[in-house]
Parts: structure tokens; sequence; C-alpha cells
């Protein structure tokens, strides 16, 4: 179907004819067929599998969520409160905190449905991050293409990600995005996909301080914060869903370039992106346990370059 309408990310318009733009393929009649949702995985780069979920699921985790924002004031009084309608003059984005210690979404993302998906496509008993990540995304947000590589790659790189919208999501809403075929091309981006943002050169000063003493990171994580230029660069076409519906899911590995489409819309646009592995593969140590020790100084891993 074609765009009627003007789409954004990281806040560049992006060209959305047929050339550039399209959306992604289903692969939810493969679901009895694990061999095959291999072999689509390794062709795509990614399974999308709308309808997975039983929608009241998705809708108690919703409303948990919307609570939480709610009662943080980032929320219009004027509207209920599942409708998830921003706070006029409040910035949302990335938010952990929605995920921590919630039952409704760690049932969602760690349930049975889930887990027992994953241990089909594996072939064997699988093991999640324990770290949730979370996102409510107010008007003009959204994320700038990257790979989760340079996040999470200490354990095994044959790690996936899978991407949950909590409510129906039209594309003027945004919602994750992926760059055709770019798991194929590591090549192009080799250098960029050896990096670890947690890791630093311990001699050379700007780079601990950064990291060391400011707790952040010795590189951005994104690969681009033009989303356009990349396309052209890299080629292929952005791909999303022409509208995300509540209990679909999309699930893809860790060299696979993708982004999200800027929020258009007063409503938020809440989605949890997750991890998933064989259980006897190892794991990055920052993202397990009771309480993951994540991008703290923990986590920083210095070396000399």
């Amino acid at each position: 179907m074609p765009v009627t309408f003007p789409l954004f990310s990281a806040s560049h318009e992006l060209d959305v004819s047929d050339d550039a733009f399209g959306f992604v393929r289903s692969s939810a009649d493969l679901l009895d067929q694990p061999g095959e949702l291999r072999r689509r995985l390794e062709e795509d780069g990614y399974l999308y599998i709308p309808g997975f979920f039983d929608p009241d699921l998705i809708r108690a985790a919703r409303l948990s969520v919307c609570a939480r924002l709610a009662a943080a004031g980032l929320l219009h009084p004027d509207h209920a409160v599942i409708e998830a309608v921003a706070q006029p003059g409040k910035t949302s984005n990335y938010n952990g905190e929605l995920a921590r210690n919630n039952p409704a979404v760690q049932r969602v993302v760690y349930g049975p449905e889930l887990l027992g998906f994953y241990a089909k496509l594996f072939g064997e008993t699988v093991r999640h991050f324990d770290y949730t990540w979370f996102r409510a995304l107010s008007r003009g947000q959204g994320s700038t293409p990257h790979c989760d590589l340079v996040y999470m790659g200490r354990g095994t790189h044959q790690l996936l990600t899978c991407w949950i919208p909590y409510g129906d999501t039209p594309l003027e809403m945004g919602g994750v995005m992926l760059l055709e075929d770019s798991h194929k091309k590591s090549d192009l981006i080799k250098a960029y996909l050896e990096v670890d943002v947690d890791a630093y050169c311990e001699n050379r000063p700007d780079e601990v301080e950064k990291v060391r003493v400011k707790n952040g990171w010795s590189h951005p994580g994104y690969l681009s914060n033009n989303p356009a230029s990349l396309r052209a660069k890299l080629g292929g076409r952005w791909l999303t869903a022409p509208d995300w519906k509540t209990g679909d899911f999309i699930t893809f590995g860790m060299t696979l370039v993708h982004g999200g489409l800027d929020n258009q819309l007063e409503r938020m646009r809440l989605s949890s992106d997750t991890r998933y592995q064989r259980a006897s593969q190892p794991i990055d140590e920052r993202w397990i346990g009771e309480n993951p020790i994540a991008n703290t100084l923990a986590g920083k891993r210095g070396r000399v370059c």
C-alpha cells in the first residue's frame, strides 16, 4: 500500500517511494515449522509474527504501564489513562522503570508463549536477558539507526531481539523499522560492529573521563543519526508494518540495522524490546541477575588501545 503522508525518523523525512520504503512480510503461517522459520530468519534477517499474543494479555500490560505513566504526571488528565495521551509540554522516551517489577509486562515478555516460540526456533532450551527495555515515546520521539550488537555483544552473538508494541500503532505513531538485507552487509560496517559502548581505552584520558568518571559511553551507539542517508549508503529499503496491531511482535538478530519512526501523534507509542538466546551459549553479564548491572560503572571494561 502506498504511503500518502510524510514519515520521519530521527527528525529526517524518509523517502517513501517503493524503491526506498516497504513493509515486512509475515511469517505467522510458519509457526508450526521451526525449520522454515530458521530459513526465513536467515533470509530476511527478521521474523514478523502478527497476532501471536492474546490481545488481553497485551492490554493488561499496557494498562499497568499507563498507570505508572499517569502516576509520574506524564499523561494528560483529561483522557482515559489507557489511551496514553501525553501531557503537553512533557517529553517521554526510553523508560526502563516502566517494566521493572511489573508482573503484567514480565508475563508478556517472559511467559510460556514467547519462551516456547524461541525454544522451538533455537531447537533447545532458551535463556533470556533479565533486563527489560521499555519505551514510552511521546510526539517527535524515535530511535536512531543502530545494531544491537554494540550494546550486548559480550556473550553469544546468536542472540535475538523481540520488539512488541503495546497497543495498535499506526505508521504516524511510529514503530520499529528495519533496513532490508542489512544483516548481509556486515562487512560494510565492520568497524562499527566491533564497538562495545561500555568499553574504553585506558590510555586515552578523554575516554576515561567520559566512561569512568561520567559513566557515559565511549561510542554513541548509533550507526548514523540520518536514516535517509544511511539507506542511500547501504542500500535496501526501510521496512516496517503498515499498522502494528495489539498482539504482534517482530524478532531479529544482532547485526540487522534498525531504528524507529518518529511519533507524530499526541498518544504515546508504547513498546518493549527483550533478548533471547540458547541457554547453552555464553551470556552478556551486564543484563542478567536480579539487578542487572546494565550500563553502570560495574559494566565498564578498560583496555589498552
